[in-house]
């Protein structure tokens, strides 16, 4: 019985530990990430427009500055054009030029729509933030089918100076 209590409690143990590895940002430095316009959407899950719900393994990500946009994520539904270049799958895309507008949420939290002017494939990208980190974004594209992806928001890693390690 002992032998069974052990291995149990070791994984119980790791598992709530994992729990806090992940975790988002939250109250205050969330708040001043929001205001700073210096933050990262990472995403866990995608929805397509037919309602098909993916968990994504691999990190995808929206990073928002207030000198630019990085958007690296995945796309699932229909698209109405075809990329010229098929590494170009996906809603992967910078711009240095684009709207920003945010407001306080009904519940505490925050809307705020993107509008990159300098990449014509999407038409606005909308993220609702909690308060407590978590976000949607809903991206609105005029040439596949909208998708919204559900995820978290975290603060945008440091840039190393040329020469650290």
């Amino acid at each position: 019985m002992k032998f069974i209590k052990m291995p149990v409690c070791l994984v119980i143990t790791v598992l709530l530990g994992s729990v806090t590895l992940f975790a988002q940002v939250k109250g205050d430095k969330l708040k001043q990430l929001i205001k700073d316009q210096e933050y990262v959407f990472v995403a866990q899950s995608a929805l397509s427009q037919r309602g098909t719900n993916i968990n994504l393994t691999s990190e995808y990500d929206l990073k928002v500055g207030k000198t630019q946009i990085e958007s690296y994520l995945p796309f699932y539904g229909r698209a109405y054009t075809a990329p010229m270049d098929p590494t170009e799958g996906g809603i992967k895309f910078t711009s240095k030029n684009f709207k920003y507008k945010e407001k306080l949420g009904k519940k505490g939290g925050w809307e705020i729509v993107i509008v990159p002017t300098d990449y014509k494939e999407i038409n606005s990208m909308a993220l609702s933030i909690s308060e407590n980190g978590y976000a949607t974004l809903s991206v609105n594209s005029n040439q596949r089918s909208n998708i919204s992806f559900y995820g978290y928001i975290m603060p945008k890693p440091e840039k190393k100076e040329k020469g650290e390690n």
